[in-house]
């Protein structure tokens, strides 16, 4: 194991009818004038803006909305809510949505902090040291951003998918309430639960020897979203599964099981050109990724997909071939994003082989002239698309 820092500050408030503290603690870490950030009319025809407000009301604390969030959040929206943020002096940022509503929340952060383009610190490695605070009230768990330290823009000049990272950027609080999670529909339920393992698989598949506590986390994190996420399909209100689901959302990417060892990532990037370009969900880009991903890299440590297809798939082990075992346990990972109604190929997210070498290449865009991504296994611009073709055909 490797040696680590490890700091998540985040407050986090779990539980039925959580929501209705949300004054309380805009209160408690320092906000008096609040920007209420949301995404689509959803949040607003349910009430929970109404409820959030009245809480703010209760609490003495001043607020403006700025809603129109989009999937993949643009960088326009940004610049807007910079500019309100300034203009109306808040001080501190809620956030009420998903990954989207809070990436874009975060970007709006950084800005109003900064003298120059909010968009500086996504496009270079350069860290955000000075932000807003933001706060979360959570609908959708797949992104993780409720407790990470983490923010994804795509910016409408060139439409580049890039992220910045940062400490300031880690919520001060999350409220977590499963119930607010029982309207979304199947398939967004599915795009969410495929992110939140494409955060364990971007972990547990490393190079670093003996990081047992951490592939133990990665497993159990895997084991839960297998059973969990077929239980919601079908019944959308088992507060219980729901439950599970939303708190393993906030462990898959509050970084505790990535500590000690390094990590990936090349199969986020690979596939921000896919929702970038396409404007397909992120976790339907990433269902069609990984397992492509998957089978471009295993034999670069089979033994390690070996163990992933035994202890989370529960595949038999084939002591005289193990790379029987590993593909099986690829098969698996495909067979599970079928059945919860994922996509699995090109074909299915409309995405088309022609724009392939563009989108390899942009992989590459406006990132410090790094020539290659991930670390389990270094990949170029070729490397990459020959992942996107591996996947066209799933």
């Amino acid at each position: 194991m490797d040696n680590f820092t490890f700091y998540s500050p985040t407050y986090f408030v779990f539980g039925r009818d959580t929501e209705k503290e949300t004054g309380r603690y805009v209160k408690r870490f320092g906000g008096t004038k609040v920007l209420i950030h949301y995404g689509g009319g959803s949040a607003v025809r349910s009430g929970l803006i109404d409820r959030i407000k009245a809480s703010l009301d209760a609490a003495g604390v001043a607020h403006v909305e700025l809603g129109g969030v989009k999937p993949n959040p643009r960088s326009g929206l940004v610049y807007k809510g910079i500019e309100l943020c300034k203009k109306e002096g808040v001080d501190f940022v809620l956030a009420v949505g998903g990954g989207s509503v809070i990436d874009s929340s975060k970007g709006i952060c950084i800005g109003a902090c900064y003298d120059g383009d909010f968009w500086d610190f996504y496009k270079s490695d350069r860290f955000v040291e000075k932000a807003l605070p933001v706060g979360t009230v959570l609908t959708i768990p797949a992104a993780g951003s409720e407790g990470s330290p983490d923010s994804v823009v795509t910016h409408e000049d060139g439409m580049l998918k890039r992220a910045a990272h940062g400490e300031p950027l880690r919520p001060a609080f999350s409220i977590l309430n499963p119930e607010l999670t029982f309207t979304l529909p199947a398939y967004q339920t599915a795009c969410g639960a495929t992110d939140i393992m494409a955060h364990v698989f971007e972990r547990y598949f490393t190079n670093t020897p003996e990081v047992e506590v951490s592939d133990r986390l990665c497993e159990a994190l895997l084991l839960t979203m297998i059973k969990e996420t077929p239980r919601v399909i079908e019944d959308p209100c088992n507060y219980e599964a729901r439950a599970n689901i939303i708190w393993a959302g906030t462990v898959a990417h509050n970084d505790i099981c990535g500590v000690g060892h390094a990590q990936d990532w090349a199969s986020h990037s690979i596939e921000h050109e896919l929702s970038a370009q396409y404007d397909c969900a992120h976790g339907a880009g990433l269902a069609v990724i990984f397992p492509a991903w998957m089978k471009y890299v295993y034999k670069h440590d089979t033994d390690r997909f070996v163990r992933f297809a035994v202890n989370v798939w529960g595949c038999k082990k084939n002591g005289t071939d193990p790379e029987k075992t590993a593909l099986e346990g690829i098969a698996c990972v495909e067979r599970f994003f079928r059945s919860i109604g994922m996509p699995t190929s090109f074909a299915e997210i409309g995405a088309k082989e022609e724009d392939i070498p563009k989108m390899a290449k942009k992989c590459f865009d406006e990132i410090n002239g790094d020539t290659t991504i991930g670390n389990f296994v270094k990949l170029g611009e070729k490397e990459v698309a020959d992942i996107y073709r591996l996947a066209l055909n799933n």
